[in-house]
């Protein structure tokens, strides 16, 4: 996690509860002591809060106690992606109003790390769970370990429907499929008649983005041109740039003028290959990414697939708290998808004339 999205995290955390420990935020968010602390220096440098031994304090604190938080709600996420921790912000603000305590673990794609985490805060006693677990393990055993949780589960961005039991748990995701066809729509709108996708196929999200592709093709009777797969690792940036002239030579030849990829470090280094090669974005390849995490920082702003983050995270934390305070309840599961937006920026504009 960079530094400013643990910033944002240490003061949320100071929000909701009004003090930090140092050793409980490096636990949490799987970085050691010795960064936490850092990280509360530079804060307090800045007024943001007030350092005491050990942690910190908020500088907004009442002077009468609030009511003791009544329930304890665990979250497993891969906290180290970008993705998430706006998730996990709107979870917080649901659960300062709910007058819950959220405990989050971390897991990093890790599957034994996530069945320790949640070993952890079952130990720790929470009453409800909101897990979104590594799509790198079988789904067979992912829904055996699901449905022996013993506590109420809500499934975060994960589609699981092994056996018709785990069907029975609740989730909450983004509709990834729809978020792919806004994103051809608008290109097509904009009269690029050739359309291509790039996608980190790694993801859990790139099979969805790919049937959201397929099916607007299909329904716009504009025909689909080969997914190309992206290295998945950010870091490798002259495996990710080699992948992009590839393509860029394949949609020279092809003819393609608007293109959808999927995430946002490829698409803004794609871009950066083009504009290296002469192409001008948009007015020669027009780029829509996919997250809108980073698309706003690129060279080119991006337009982008924007996913409700906060309220993914608003809805999870609703939902197991739900669960939690009606056990008796006999509800139906809830299967809850989100739909995305649309964000417009600069990196798309009506298909060069020739095209």
């Amino acid at each position: 996690m960079l530094p400013h999205a643990r910033h944002e995290y240490l003061i949320r955390q100071l929000e909701l509860h009004g003090s930090i420990r140092a050793s409980e935020i490096a636990e949490a968010l799987d970085v050691s002591p010795v960064t936490i602390r850092r990280d509360i220096d530079q804060l307090a440098d800045k007024g943001l809060m007030e350092r005491v031994h050990g942690g910190a304090l908020s500088l907004a604190r009442q002077t009468s106690r609030p009511d003791p938080a009544r329930t304890l709600i665990g979250a497993v996420v891969p906290l180290r992606n970008f993705y998430y921790p706006e998730v996990v912000h709107g979870m917080e603000l649901v659960a300062s109003r709910m007058r819950a305590r959220l405990i989050l673990g971390v897991a990093g794609y890790q599957p034994e790390t996530e069945r320790s985490r949640v070993e952890r805060l079952l130990s720790l006693g929470v009453q409800g769970l909101i897990l979104t677990p590594s799509h790198l393990q079988n789904a067979d055993d992912v829904a055996s370990w699901l449905t022996a949780i013993p506590v109420p589960v809500v499934l975060l961005e994960r589609h699981v429907n092994a056996t018709s039991q785990v069907r029975q748990i609740d989730s909450v995701r983004t509709d990834h499929t729809y978020g792919a066809e806004l994103a051809v729509e608008h290109l097509r709108d904009l009269g690029h008649e050739r359309i291509g996708l790039a996608v980190d196929t790694w993801t859990p999200t790139a099979p969805w983005i790919q049937q959201g592709y397929l099916q607007v093709a299909a329904r716009l009777a504009m025909e689909p041109v080969p997914v190309v797969e992206l290295p998945s690792d950010p870091n490798d940036i002259e495996a990710i740039t080699n992948a992009a002239n590839q393509l860029i030579d394949e949609y020279l030849r092809t003819g393609v003028t608007g293109l959808l990829v999927h995430s946002d470090h490829h698409a803004i280094q794609i871009a950066e290959v083009c504009q290296l090669r002469g192409l001008r974005v948009p007015e020669d390849m027009a780029i829509v990414s996919y997250d809108d995490v980073l698309a706003a920082h690129a060279a080119v702003p991006l337009t982008a697939v924007t996913p409700p983050r906060v309220e993914l995270g608003r809805e999870a934390l609703r939902m197991v708290m739900t669960r939690v305070e009606r056990p008796d309840e006999a509800a139906a599961p809830h299967h809850l998808q989100l739909l995305p937006r649309l964000t417009v920026r600069q990196s798309t504009a009506p298909a060069p004339a020739s095209a």
